[in-house]
């Protein structure tokens, strides 16, 4: 959505950049839609894909890992960054190989969206994926991930009592919930019995 003109802020000047490994870091000096100047910082992200991977219509497949920030492990959809030229659907089937050692015969787009517009550019694009085979993980070097299959109603309960607490996880469980029925009606047919 278009904001209105009265509503627009515009870019006035670049304070500070910083750019890391994986995101980096800026803030700029705004002109506020009443002509007085503002500070908006923000994390710069390359963008990341996250995708629901159903080893059968009632199992899917989870990554544990060890999250520094929140000092938690976490379960989660496979998901990560987006490389330089990437297409959000390479870099999905690339997360999904990487992390859970599966490749996919479909992968389908759920939805796309801004993770935290308040202070990041981050967009997180969501996929489910059917038709698993197995192949060999490959995590980065930096990463000590553990697969684990879960069933999918386990998944829900897990969200329903705050048990998973990561968003892509919790997006990606519920969307599939509410809408998988438009992608059937629409003549998916991806789900195994």
């Amino acid at each position: 959505m278009e904001p209105k003109s009265e509503m627009k802020e515009r870019y006035h000047k670049t304070q500070f950049n910083y750019k890391g490994k994986a995101v980096g870091f800026t803030s700029h000096e705004v002109i506020l839609p009443n002509g007085k100047k503002a500070v908006r910082e923000y994390l710069v992200h390359p963008g990341a894909t996250a995708v629901l991977p159903f080893i059968n219509k009632d199992t899917v497949a989870l990554v544990k890992q060890y999250r520094y920030p929140v000092k938690e492990i976490t379960l989660e959809v496979p998901a990560g960054k987006i490389d330089p030229k990437e297409s959000p659907l390479a870099c999905v089937k690339r997360e999904l190989k990487e992390e859970t050692g599966f490749t996919a015969k479909k992968i389908i787009k759920l939805t796309t969206f801004w993770t935290t517009p308040a202070f990041a550019d981050e967009v997180l694009h969501i996929y489910a994926a059917f038709g698993l085979s197995k192949a060999t993980a490959s995590p980065d070097e930096d990463e000590f991930i553990s697969y684990q299959a879960v069933p999918f109603k386990k998944l829900l309960k897990l969200v329903h009592t705050g048990k998973v607490k990561d968003s892509k996880t919790i997006i990606a469980a519920l969307y599939w919930q509410c809408f998988k029925s438009d992608f059937i009606n629409f003549g998916f047919n991806g789900v195994k019995k």
